[in-house]
C-alpha cells in the first residue's frame, strides 16, 4: 500500500472520529466540568447530613470533590483522534490479537460509587492493527464515566470495531462493585462478568471458544 493511499485512509479515519454521529454515538465531546457547581452541591450535601462545611477538616473538601469528579469522569472529554494518534498499522495478520488483564476503575451511575476490575479484549484484524497502548486507553475512555458495566463492555467493543473494521471483536469485563459490597446486600465476595461479541466472535463458536480458553490460562503476571 503506497504512502499516498495510507495518508488518504488516515484522513478518512480522522474525519470519521470527529463526525457528529460518531461523537454522539460514543457520548464524547461533552462540555468542561463545572467545578463551581460541584463545589456548591458538595457544600449542600455536607450541610444536609448535619456536617459543618466550615470546620477545618472539611474546608477544602468541596474543591477536592470537584477535582475528583473532573478526573474520574474525564472519559466524556477524550479526543478520539488524539487517542488513536495515527496508531493504525497495515499488517498482514489475520489471527487473533488479545490484550488481557487491563485494569479499570469506573463509577456506577446508580449510586455514584466505584466499581473496578479487569477487561480482556480480542480482535481479528482485516487489514489493520492498532498500537498496543491504545486498547487500555480505549478502556479508560469508557470506564472514566458514570457507567454500568454492561454498557461499558459494549462501548469498548463497538468503538474498536468502528475504528479498526476488524473481522470481529470480543470484550470480557470482570468487575467488583462497591454498591453491593458496602451497602444493600453487602456481599464482599461477589463479582460481575459481562461480555460483548461482535463479528466472527458472535457468529463462530469455535472462535469464541478459543478466546475464552485463552482467558482460562494463567497470565504472565500470575
Amino acid at each position: 500500500m503506497d504512502k499516498l493511499f495510507r495518508d488518504d485512509m488516515l484522513t478518512v479515519t480522522q474525519d470519521n472520529l470527529y463526525s457528529e454521529a460518531f461523537m454522539r454515538a460514543f457520548e464524547l465531546g461533552l462540555p468542561p466540568v463545572d467545578l463551581d457547581q460541584i463545589e456548591m452541591a458538595t457544600v449542600k450535601i455536607l450541610e444536609a447530613v448535619g456536617e459543618d462545611p466550615s470546620r477545618e477538616g472539611l474546608q477544602k473538601t468541596p474543591n477536592r470533590v470537584a477535582r475528583m469528579y473532573e478526573e474520574l469522569l474525564s472519559g466524556y472529554r477524550v479526543d478520539p483522534a488524539k487517542l488513536i494518534n495515527g496508531a493504525l498499522f497495515d499488517v498482514e495478520y489475520d489471527d487473533m490479537v488479545i490484550v488481557r488483564d487491563i485494569e479499570f476503575n469506573s463509577m456506577c451511575e446508580h449510586h455514584m460509587l466505584p466499581f473496578y476490575g479487569k477487561v480482556h479484549v480480542a480482535y481479528i484484524p482485516s487489514d489493520k492493527v492498532i498500537g498496543l497502548s491504545k486498547i487500555p486507553r480505549i478502556v479508560d475512555m469508557f470506564a472514566q464515566r458514570l457507567q454500568v458495566q454492561e454498557r461499558m463492555t459494549r462501548q469498548i467493543a463497538e468503538f474498536i470495531s468502528e475504528v479498526l473494521k476488524p473481522q470481529g471483536v470480543a470484550v470480557v469485563a470482570e468487575g467488583v462493585h462497591m454498591c453491593s459490597m458496602i451497602r444493600g446486600v453487602k456481599k464482599h465476595e461477589s463479582s460481575m462478568t459481562t461480555s460483548a461479541m461482535l463479528g466472527r466472535f458472535r457468529e463462530d463458536s469455535g472462535t469464541r471458544g478459543e478466546f475464552l480458553a485463552h482467558l482460562d490460562r494463567p497470565s504472565v503476571h500470575r
